[in-house]
C-alpha cells in the first residue's frame, strides 16, 4: 500500500498549490488535502501549510481540532512539515494581533519585522518579499541536493525567533539574521514557501516524501 501524505487545508486561502507541487515529485505517494483531522492523523506523512493571519489560523484549528491533531502526528513520528505560517503556528507565541498563544510544537516566538531595524539602522520593509538566499545552519536530510546559500522565495510580515541554536536548520539575512528553517526530531518547517521555489523548492519537497527521521 502506499504511502500517505495529508496536506492540511484549514479553509484558508489556496493551500492546494502545496498539494500540486508535491505530486510532482511523489513516487507512488497518495497526495490528498484534507481537513479531517482524523484523516490528517491517519496519514503517514502530513504538511501544514499556511497563509493569513495566525489569530484567524489558530482560531480554525481549534475549532476544527487539526490543533490537536498536528500535535498527535508530531508526537507520533511521523514525518511533518510546516511552510510559512504553518512554520510560525508551530512556535510558542505570536505577538501578531496583540499576542496569540500558538501550537507549542518547537519553544520560539513569532516577532514583527516593522518593529526592528537592520544592522545598518534602516527601518525594515514588510513584508520581505522575493527570493532570498537561506544559509544551511546543519547537515540534514532535508538538504538533500540542495547547495547552502540557494534562494528560496519568501512572503512574509513575522519571522521566528528565539529557537535554540540546535533548532535552527536554516537562517536568512533581512538586515537582521532569523530562522528560516527550524527542525524537532520529525519536524521541519521552513518560513519560505517551497512550492513557489522553482526547482530548489521542488527538491526540498522531494526530500521530505523521502525523509525518515
Amino acid at each position: 500500500m502506499s504511502e500517505v501524505v495529508a496536506v492540511i487545508d484549514y479553509g484558508m486561502g489556496n493551500l492546494h498549490s502545496a498539494g500540486k507541487a508535491l505530486e510532482k515529485v511523489a513516487d507512488g505517494q497518495k497526495i490528498i488535502i484534507t481537513g479531517d483531522p482524523a484523516q490528517v492523523r491517519a496519514a503517514d506523512r502530513v504538511v501544514f501549510p499556511g497563509v493569513g493571519a495566525i489569530r484567524d489560523c489558530i482560531a480554525v484549528l481549534k475549532d476544527t481540532g487539526l490543533d490537536q491533531a498536528i500535535r498527535d502526528v508530531a508526537a507520533a513520528g511521523k514525518p511533518l512539515l510546516g511552510i510559512c505560517v504553518g512554520m510560525q503556528a508551530m512556535m510558542a507565541r505570536s505577538e501578531e494581533n496583540h499576542g496569540v498563544d500558538c501550537l507549542g510544537i518547537f519553544d520560539g516566538q513569532v516577532t514583527f519585522f516593522g518593529e526592528q531595524f537592520s544592522d545598518t539602522g534602516v527601518r525594515l520593509k514588510v513584508p520581505h518579499m522575493g527570493w532570498n538566499q537561506v544559509q544551511q545552519c546543519m547537515a540534514h536530510p532535508m538538504w538533500a541536493g540542495i547547495d547552502n546559500h540557494t534562494r528560496f522565495y519568501f512572503v512574509h510580515s513575522y519571522c521566528v525567533t528565539g529557537l535554540p541554536d540546535d533548532a535552527v536548520a536554516g537562517r536568512c539575512d533581512y538586515g537582521l539574521s532569523f530562522a528560516a528553517a527550524a527542525v524537532q526530531g520529525n519536524v521541519f518547517a521552513v518560513q519560505f514557501h517551497p512550492e513557489k521555489s522553482a526547482d530548489a523548492g521542488l527538491a526540498l519537497l522531494e526530500n521530505f516524501l523521502r525523509w525518515q527521521p
